[in-house]
């Protein structure tokens, strides 16, 4: 069991940053890729980022790659999510989960998921 909780969301201008943590509990964190998915107000729930088990292997999302940057310390059983150049658009609920054993954007794949927070960029 991995129970998953998140932090850093909040409220910022378009153009700003935020980074969103992640942390894990138990003693299987490096065990698990780690992924990072958002869910808008009427809208499906949608991949943002994902990173393999060692840090190695990454995906993004077209929509955010070169503005986002996940990462994960194993020493902290966290994973980040830095969020730059932020968008009206970007504005949602940002879930993180956990999956093994392949790195995967399919949110059906992930079985442990945080309960979100929540990210909203004005214009």
């Amino acid at each position: 069991q991995v129970q998953l909780v998140e932090s850093g969301g909040g409220l910022v201008q378009a153009g700003g940053s935020l980074r969103l943590s992640c942390e894990a509990s138990g003693r299987t964190f490096s065990s698990y890729n780690m992924g990072w998915f958002r869910q808008a107000l009427g809208k499906e729930r949608e991949f943002v980022a994902a990173i393999g088990r060692t840090g190695t292997n990454t995906y993004y999302a077209d929509s955010v790659k070169g503005r986002f940057t996940i990462s994960r310390d194993s020493a902290k059983n966290t994973v980040y999510l830095q969020m730059n150049s932020l968008k009206p658009e970007d504005t949602a609920v940002y879930y993180c989960a956990a999956n093994r054993p392949f790195l995967t954007r399919d949110e059906t794949r992930y079985d442990y998921w945080g309960q979100g927070t929540q990210v909203t960029v004005s214009s």
